[in-house]
């Protein structure tokens, strides 16, 4: 059976996909999955981004709206919608396209990536709980850096589960969460899109103030007025920040500025997830003729697939 080829545009927050991924689907056919795990979620539509349906021009989109704030939604859910959208998408005649920022995600889809399916307990965990960020990570850094080395102190959450996971199951959550073989139906065109880091930087916060301007504010209030608080929907970057505004902590000024950051530095680390884990060939935004060599390379890509 001949792989499906599958077209693959990432990149950091804020740099220019969506409006790439609209012309390359329309030139070549395609329909467009996101890979964002935060515009799964309705109502998430300022601080995400959002595509709109006039900015669709069109070209089909999926998991885009598709779940509650309230109900969970992670990499395994997405890995098995993704695949089956993949087919669909590809018997349909058209080619599928994804397009997003979450690395974990679109990872989880190409590769055979195995998801720590270990089971925890509730005693343990709640005595973790008790522990400082910091303490957490240290105890992790024994017994698996690597996972060590991608987490933050801010994180216990993920810390606690890579514990838990080496705890019940002596196994590595690094080693768990590996790379393997690449998914044997799908032949994917890792497509990267970067520019140079400070105006990169401007235009993170350039869009974070047209979002403040579009309304963002009164979405999170409205979200925080929902009475959600334990969920990843509201630790999504544009949302707890304007939490902490909302409980009285900081002034709007200084969730703004720290919105501003927090961004600046989840590009960073997108940024690195993409070149450490995935063969991505990267193209500079702000290159002439960048949008021209990149379709020449889908061209080629597809021409050596049957059909085309």
């Amino acid at each position: 059976m001949d792989k499906i080829p599958v077209i693959v545009i990432v990149g950091p927050t804020a740099v220019g996909k969506t409006a790439l991924s609209i012309n390359l689907a329309k030139q070549f056919h395609g329909e467009i999955i996101s890979g964002d795990s935060m515009q799964v979620y309705k109502g998430l539509d300022i601080g995400t981004a959002k595509i709109t349906l006039e900015e669709m021009a069109g070209v089909p989109h999926y998991l885009i709206d598709i779940t509650e704030p309230s109900e969970p939604y992670d990499a395994s859910i997405f890995k098995k919608e993704t695949h089956r959208l993949i087919r669909d998408i590809w018997q349909s005649g058209k080619i599928p396209f994804i397009v997003g920022g979450t690395g974990l995600y679109i990872q989880s889809v190409l590769y055979d990536y195995t998801f720590a399916e270990v089971a925890g307990d509730a005693a343990y965990r709640e005595a973790l709980a008790e522990k400082s960020g910091d303490k957490l990570l240290d105890m992790l850094q024994k017994v698996d850096p690597e996972s060590a080395e991608r987490l933050h102190a801010n994180n216990p959450r993920r810390i606690i589960r890579a514990l838990e996971v080496y705890h019940f199951s002596g196994k590595k959550f690094s080693e768990l969460q590996s790379q393997e073989e690449q998914a044997s139906e799908f032949a994917p065109l890792l497509i990267g899109l970067t520019r140079e880091r400070e105006l990169l930087y401007a235009r993170i916060d350039l869009r974070v103030d047209i979002m403040m301007e579009q309304g963002l504010l009164e979405e999170a209030k409205a979200l925080y007025d929902s009475g959600l608080r334990d969920v990843p929907a509201v630790r999504g970057i544009g949302y707890k920040e304007l939490f902490t505004y909302f409980d009285g902590n900081i002034t709007l000024e200084d969730a703004i500025t720290l919105l501003k950051r927090n961004s600046r530095r989840f590009a960073k680390r997108q940024l690195t997830w993409f070149r450490n884990r995935m063969d991505v060939r990267w193209f500079d935004v702000d290159q002439p003729e960048m949008e021209s060599v990149i379709t020449s390379e889908i061209k080629q890509f597809l021409a050596r697939k049957k059909g085309f």
